[in-house]
């Protein structure tokens, strides 16, 4: 069962979605996981993964959901960094 976060502001979806696939170095936000395990060497198919162990299955959302959330500091300090410097 695939678990869906809530996004609190749902007119975030499109820069999720480009920041997801800029993460996973993919053109396409829904293909980003798939990217993602053929770079950790893990099979992912198209569909039905329900062989797929849960310890692989964390390290592709694991990446991927860390590597955003780093990403999104990041920015954040950025635009803090901006605006300190306005001032």
């Amino acid at each position: 069962m695939a678990r869906k976060n809530k996004i609190l502001v749902p007119e975030a979806r499109e820069g999720l979605d480009r920041l997801k696939a800029r993460i996973a170095n993919s053109s396409n936000p829904s293909n980003a996981k798939y990217e993602v395990a053929k770079e950790q060497g893990i099979e992912l198919n198209h569909g039905y993964n329900g062989e797929i162990r849960a310890k692989d299955a964390g390290k592709i959302g694991g990446s991927i959901g860390g590597n955003m959330v780093k990403e999104l500091v990041k920015m954040g300090e950025e635009k803090l960094r901006e605006q300190y410097k306005r001032k």
